[in-house]
């Protein structure tokens, strides 16, 4: 009998660890570990006496809290953290690069927003109201901050 409570305590242990290391979010792993481990500890009340359930609860106890302490003091957290630093702008336009009425080309579509082509540097534009295929003439119709609003030109 203690083999089956063993396992149900360990098993809710693992469960436990998965939601909180590989699974997080979901929440069923961690309710069916906690039921699992406390299934286990039922077991040992109802089956083994009133002693062996107090031991059994101290000891799963123990193990948890031992547990959640090595986790925190330990590097794990480093290692599962995203230490990377976006930097990067969307457009960084220069004092006097673009203004309005400079003609360009797409290089991707423009739905609405695409990449083009101003005195050979690439930004990001927006087109305004309709969609616009690669290799376009297009025109700079208004510039807001770091955006850049386009039109297509005719032919």
């Amino acid at each position: 009998m203690w083999s089956v409570i063993i396992i149900l305590i360990l098993v809710g242990l693992a469960l436990l660890v998965l939601e909180i290391l590989v699974i997080p979010g979901t929440g069923v792993a961690g309710i069916v570990g906690f039921a699992s481990m406390a299934a286990g500890i039922w077991m040992a009340y109802t089956r083994q006496g009133l002693l062996a359930g107090n031991i059994t609860l101290l000891v799963t106890l123990g193990i948890n809290l031992v547990g959640l302490l090595l986790v925190l003091r330990s590097k794990t957290w480093n290692k599962a953290m995203l230490k990377t630093r976006i930097d990067g702008k969307v457009n960084t336009i220069a004092a006097g690069a673009l203004k309005v009425g400079d003609k360009g080309t797409t290089t991707s579509r423009c739905a609405p927003m695409g990449k083009a082509l101003f005195n050979d540097t690439f930004y990001e534009v927006n087109a305004q109201g309709e969609f616009i295929d690669p290799e376009q003439d297009i025109e700079i119709t208004k510039i807001s901050g770091n955006k850049i609003f386009v039109k297509q030109l005719k032919k």
